[in-house]
């Protein structure tokens, strides 16, 4: 098995509209080793969301080429990218996106039923991910009933669901108070520690802190790649994209 879960090679984003092209992601390159917590940040408008997009194989690029876990999922049909979604893919939410009516354990099945699970093992794997993030005596329990930081936990066990490769969170903390939000992005470190790979989305730049790298979009541009504090920078991969102009004058 290859080191890299992404490899981008001229990736970028460009949305055509009557009066005039915008490119909310310029074409770049970036390698995502397995295991790595990396960060992208970046200010609203910055290209986040729509790097969230095409990683997540919820967008398509219009140029270059996305290798995940080896294959080029750039060009793939709706099936096949949607298969490779639900198995590849983990998705945690700034906004839970549970299913009201479901219970705890129901939503942490739903990408297993996508992925034909059998019953018996989906409901045991459900357990143990609720297990996992402290949610067992919650199980039988509906989002309504949960607070914040347990609908998160709920979450991130459902994004674990089909131990997928990737796992990508979208400013995971941002509808949760400062006690809580330390608590989730604790168990994202636990889950890095356990060899996990994580890309979180955010705008705060505190949480530099706790990641192994940082990659920070300005305008559509990768304006920095750099390590995240205390790690060594011969862990970070390589990125390079179009960068901003220099402005002089």
């Amino acid at each position: 098995m290859s080191d890299d879960v992404i490899r981008l090679v001229g990736l970028g984003k460009t949305y055509h509209t009557s009066e005039a092209p915008v490119h909310a992601l310029r074409p770049l390159d970036l390698t995502i080793r397995r295991g790595e917590f990396s960060a992208i940040m970046g200010a609203s408008g910055s290209g986040k969301s729509t790097m969230l997009n095409l990683l997540g194989l919820l967008d398509r690029p219009t140029s270059g080429h996305y290798f995940l876990d080896g294959t080029d999922v750039s060009n793939l049909g709706d099936n096949a990218i949607s298969e490779i979604r639900c198995r590849k893919v983990g998705f945690v939410f700034q906004s839970f996106n549970l299913f009201p009516h479901f219970t705890v354990t129901d939503n942490v099945c739903v990408p297993m039923r996508y992925a034909e699970i059998p019953e018996r093992e989906m409901r045991e794997r459900a357990a143990a991910l609720l297990e996992a993030v402290g949610l067992s005596d919650r199980a039988s329990h509906r989002p309504n009933q949960l607070s914040g930081g347990q609908c998160q936990r709920v979450a991130i066990a459902r994004s674990l669901a089909n131990n997928p490769s990737l796992i990508l969170a979208d400013e995971p903390t941002g509808n949760l108070d400062e006690k809580t939000g330390k608590e989730i992005l604790a168990l994202f470190q636990r889950l890095h520690r356990e060899g996990r790979t994580l890309i979180m989305v955010t705008h705060n730049p505190e949480y530099s802190k706790i990641v192994e790298r940082v990659v920070r979009l300005s305008d559509g541009y990768v304006i920095e790649d750099v390590p995240g504090e205390g790690v060594r920078p011969e862990k970070v991969g390589r990125c390079s994209s179009v960068r901003r102009p220099a402005v002089t004058g």
